[in-house]
């Protein structure tokens, strides 16, 4: 059975989420109004998330953007998280029209095509309190909290996190060439994008050279001089909690792009084993950190990340 237009309009909301290195590490079975989201292991970062913590959270938020899309079209989407348990890949299954639709998402459709991970400084403008406030009800609409670091010594210890978290990962040449085999022209679809003519070369200096000490200065620059630096996470990290953080994460990010703030992740604290802890005392919530987000106002446009073929992760 092909999936109609309907369906396929919302399984593409879905595949427009964020990813690790932009991995899109998701697969959509769709029979009749059932959607079965798996993940691709395939697609996995073992040396960058060895437990697939990342890859769940991402295809946690690919199923926001789809209940989202859901709502704004007018259905209800009734989700199953972890069905099957003898299927570890299969996460969620949503059966799209009973029930009623979810009014609060319906509004966060259209930010779904206007959200970017934005790498660069922001303008400096600050995110407002009340907007602030908006972005943790957001996340604990969906399960989890969003910490923001407002005090100047917390910001400056989180920046040192990053800082090592950098080295570490740079000190190792698995992460390196993994970083590498993810550096692709935009035409591929996927991957992080560069100038086709660049990418042998960014991809052999990666590989061969520890920047970690100029990558380390440049990221905690970043966090210092973030208007909004948060600390997304949930109460428990199984892989259920790992879904609701994508989720969370995701509702934060469209609720934010909605009033025009983007965001980047500066995930190092978290992904760095033993570092990780120190994020959560930062934070001084209950559970345990998942994202370490930077929010504020970009200075300019950039293209949304590019996008393999719907047919590609579309299956039925």
């Amino acid at each position: 059975m092909t999936a109609d237009a309907e369906i396929r309009d919302l399984v593409n909301a879905a595949h427009m989420a964020p990813s690790s290195h932009n991995t899109q590490p998701w697969v959509f079975e769709v029979e009749g109004r059932r959607v079965r989201l798996l993940a691709d292991r395939t697609r996995a970062l073992p040396a960058n998330d060895p437990d697939d913590r990342e890859l769940t959270i991402s295809c946690g938020a690919a199923l926001l953007n789809l209940r989202a899309a859901a709502a704004a079209q007018g259905h209800g989407a009734q989700v199953a998280l972890l069905p099957d348990a003898d299927d570890p890949d299969l996460l969620a299954e949503v059966e799209i029209g009973p029930g009623t639709p979810e009014t609060a998402l319906a509004p966060l459709a259209p930010a779904i095509a206007a959200r970017r991970t934005w790498r660069k400084p922001f303008d400096g403008t600050p995110v407002p309190a009340d907007r602030v406030a908006q972005l943790q009800r957001a996340a604990q609409e969906e399960g989890a909290w969003l910490a923001p670091l407002e005090d100047p010594q917390l910001r400056e210890s989180a920046a040192e996190l990053v800082s090592e978290g950098d080295a570490a990962q740079w000190a190792d040449p698995r992460w390196r060439r993994e970083l590498a085999a993810w550096m692709h022209p935009r035409r591929d679809g996927e991957g992080l994008s560069l100038p086709w003519l660049a990418v042998p070369v960014a991809q052999l200096v990666v590989r061969s050279f520890d920047m970690g000490g100029g990558v380390a200065a440049h990221d905690a620059k970043l966090a210092e001089g973030s208007p909004l630096l948060a600390v997304l996470g949930t109460g428990a990290d199984g892989t259920a909690d790992w879904l609701r953080a994508g989720q969370a994460l995701e509702r934060v990010l469209l609720a934010g792009a909605a009033d025009g703030v983007q965001a980047s992740y500066l995930n190092q604290p978290v992904q760095v084993a033993h570092l990780r802890p120190k994020l959560q005392a930062l934070a001084a919530q209950p559970g345990q950190p998942q994202i370490l987000l930077r929010m504020g106002f970009p200075e300019d446009e950039v293209p949304a990340a590019p996008r393999r073929p719907l047919d590609a992760v579309l299956q039925g």
